[in-house]
């Protein structure tokens, strides 16, 4: 009889990887089914595959990062639940994966203890954030909760240049900052109209605000 809790660890470090499998696999109730080393595999073996319970997802995974890969894996697995397990505590990896719906966010600095008990705290129905990065969000996301919803997520690279232009930063200033093109920031910002459905940048400052992607400055 399979353990209770089905688990899938998208993971690029090796040694990491199958420790955590490893110590994973010797409790009674839970199990790790499968592993990855990268997005886009996990997300082959997912469309069509068996659906897991949970994911323990690394946010720096090499090709299609673990925040880009959020919504293809929602997509493919509605109810399945997803913790970040990652090394990134910057503000915007923190804010971008819970403004994606993520079910909690840990450090990999987190001992295999946290990591266990916050896997049975999420499949219980509770949201697990690690508290050295995330207590100042989660205090936000409750006092000022999404006004609007954003229909088609935005990428990593769309949010930065977002966050830069909602700054007061220029187009050449944003390619500078970011080491781009010109070009490739006029395509980026493109996009973010029309994702979110907007025309200029001041409406699509105003909408990410209000759909809680972007940080209040309080």
């Amino acid at each position: 009889m399979k353990p209770e809790i089905q688990i899938i660890l998208i993971e690029d470090s090796p040694d990491y990887r199958e420790t955590l499998a490893l110590t994973i696999n010797m409790e009674s109730d839970m199990e790790v089914a499968d592993t990855f080393g990268a997005s886009e595999v996990a997300l082959r073996n997912l469309q069509n595959g068996p659906k897991p319970d949970l994911i323990l997802l690394d946010l720096g995974l090499p090709g299609m990062s673990g925040l880009d890969a959020i919504p293809w894996l929602q997509q493919y697995c509605p109810d399945t639940k997803i913790i970040a397990l990652t090394q990134s505590n910057k503000e915007a990896d923190v804010l971008r994966a819970i403004a994606l719906g993520i079910n909690g966010y840990l450090l990999k600095s987190s001992t295999v203890k946290q990591i266990k008990d916050g896997i049975r705290s999420v499949m219980e129905g509770g949201t697990l954030m690690d508290s050295e990065v995330a207590g100042y969000i989660v205090n936000m996301v409750k006092t000022k909760p999404a006004a609007v919803k954003i229909e088609e997520p935005l990428t990593t690279r769309e949010l930065e240049v977002l966050v830069l232009v909602s700054e007061g930063l220029q187009k050449k200033d944003v390619g500078e900052k970011l080491d781009i093109s010109y070009a490739t920031v006029a395509t980026h910002i493109r996009h973010i109209y029309e994702k979110l459905q907007v025309e200029n940048a001041p409406a699509a400052i105003t909408k990410a605000f209000k759909a809680g992607i972007l940080p209040y400055d309080d």
